[in-house]
């Protein structure tokens, strides 16, 4: 059975939303960029695979995903687990999968102090455990895939700064910008050239 936790502001520790993403990257071996990203309800379902053993069939979390019913699918099964271990928290989970920091925010940090109040301290491997059960280790490498908020634009100009981005897709423009330039930088030698003579 799971020790109940409730939460209110005088017990609430203040930890920023970088060092809560951190804490759940580094437990979970992930690479959530955004508090929002949690609205896919599969970070809560494997650190109850973690605190709980046999209170989650991992294998029905969806890990890779930005479908909003299958984030819904991804609660339910949280829920059953809660339920399974007499967590009595209500899962706002119309309010989590919209993807908004402040609702996720809030169940994140409720969710820090039940897993500290609940953690013995067992050695868990999160990315052989997500592999056990067809989740890529990968997840961490495609954020947007995940979830809705997060800007596809923003992880689309990374990928092409890093190098990422096919050379094909870049090498077309550099070619006609010195095929232009060259050939501008031409027709101005034989004006100068004309000049001269």
């Amino acid at each position: 059975m799971a020790v109940n936790v409730y939460s209110t502001n005088v017990t609430t520790e203040n930890l920023s939303r970088h060092e809560m993403l951190n804490w759940v990257n580094d437990c979970l071996q992930l690479g959530y960029s955004k508090i929002e990203e949690l609205c896919t309800g599969a970070a809560y379902c494997q650190f109850m695979h973690m605190l709980f053993p046999g209170s989650v069939m991992l294998k029905k979390v969806k890990f890779r995903t930005n479908l909003e019913h299958e984030y819904i699918q991804n609660f339910k099964v949280l829920q059953g687990s809660f339920k399974k271990m007499s967590v009595d928290k209500i899962i706002p989970i119309d309010r989590l999968i919209k993807g908004r920091f402040q609702d996720n925010f809030e169940f994140l940090q409720w969710f820090k102090k039940f897993f500290d109040a609940n953690y013995a301290g067992n050695h868990y491997d999160p990315v052989a455990a997500r592999e056990d059960f067809g989740a890529t280790s990968s997840v961490s490498a495609n954020p947007d895939a995940r979830a809705k908020p997060a800007p596809p634009a923003s992880t689309t100009s990374r990928k092409v700064s890093s190098g990422d981005a096919p050379a094909s897709r870049i090498q077309p423009m550099k070619r006609s910008n010195v095929g232009a330039g060259g050939a501008a930088s031409e027709s101005k030698l034989s004006e100068l050239t004309s000049q001269v003579r």
